[in-house]
């Protein structure tokens, strides 16, 4: 039995050098989800932050996003962007994407992505439930039902779950993909690189993991 190919795609709806990214995993999965299957496993940026930003935080946030813009060309709503008070707290993002992938697999990824680009490209507080609940919307998933799973305990545990494996495969920063034969890893970038530089790696790795 061939042992099956994964790559798996850490992530965090609210990381900055994952917007930067969605071009990227996109190209991936148009050029590979033929061969290898793509997963998402939700990182945990900074889940359960209670505390509001300070302006200093808020600066520093911003100074990142100014970088990730300039090297990736991706569009940020800088005016406005986490205005006082705004709590940086990722678990909610990251159980919303764990919520609409329970109702619907296939619409993770695309899912994924317009919680980005909500937060990032139109200044949205993706941090609440009505927020949340309107995006999934876009991808055809009732509201109601959309909070139902996302207030679930079930969705609670599934959430902490990603989180606890992508600590326990040593994991600390985002995007992170890992390429997976079997039992074996590989990792393949630790922080945002151009699908240019990605491509023949994952080629070599398909070849030899086919070849194995």
């Amino acid at each position: 039995m061939t042992p099956q190919r994964i790559l798996w795609y850490f992530a965090d709806p609210m990381c900055s050098w994952c917007w930067g990214f969605a071009p990227v995993i996109s190209a991936i999965k148009e050029a590979y989800s033929d061969r290898v299957k793509i997963a998402l496993m939700l990182g945990g940026l900074r889940p359960g932050t209670t505390e509001p930003m300070t302006p200093k935080s808020r600066e520093e946030i911003l100074h990142h996003w100014q970088d990730v813009h300039r090297m990736t060309g991706q569009p940020f709503a800088f005016e406005g962007a986490m205005p006082e008070g705004f709590v940086y707290d990722t678990e909610p993002p990251s159980r919303a994407v764990i919520a609409v992938a329970d109702i619907n697999p296939e619409a993770i990824f695309p899912y994924f992505k317009s919680v980005q680009e909500a937060f990032y490209a139109r200044g949205q507080n993706v941090t609440q439930p009505d927020t949340l609940a309107a995006l999934a919307e876009h991808h055809n998933i009732e509201s109601a039902v959309f909070l139902d799973r996302f207030r679930s305990d079930d969705i609670r545990k599934k959430t902490q779950t990603h989180f606890q494996i992508a600590r326990q495969s040593g994991v600390r920063g985002f995007p992170t993909v890992v390429l997976q034969n079997g039992t074996t890893g590989a990792l393949l970038t630790h922080g945002y690189r151009p699908f240019g530089e990605l491509q023949p790696a994952i080629d070599n790795w398909l070849a030899g993991a086919m070849a194995g």
